[in-house]
């Protein structure tokens, strides 16, 4: 028997996007600690629909469903607002140290 699986799509492909968005030249003076990666992520999540799947047949689907041009511009519309709620990498610090 197979083991039951319950997967948010939706979170999978934010989670990669805000990652990848983190990490490149555009967004590199804003905090990509764990903690502002985290509050992100759950910020666009909270604005997007979810799509939950139980099974890899089904994940596979909604992978394809999810990743057309369309949804993918919604999602990074998302994550950039998301990104600007939350410190620069220099501002995070200084609130850091007191």
């Amino acid at each position: 028997m197979t083991q039951a699986i319950l997967i948010n799509v939706t979170e999978e492909i934010v989670r990669g996007l805000v990652r990848f968005l983190l990490n490149g030249v555009e967004y590199q003076t804003f905090c990509n600690c764990e903690l502002c990666e985290m509050n992100i992520i759950a910020t666009a999540l909270n604005n997007l629909p979810p799509k939950y799947v139980t099974s890899d047949i089904t994940r596979a689907e909604a992978f394809k469903i999810l990743k057309t041009p369309h949804n993918i511009e919604a999602v990074n519309k998302e994550i950039i607002h998301a990104i600007y709620h939350f410190p620069t990498e220099d501002s995070h610090l200084k609130e850091r140290k007191g």
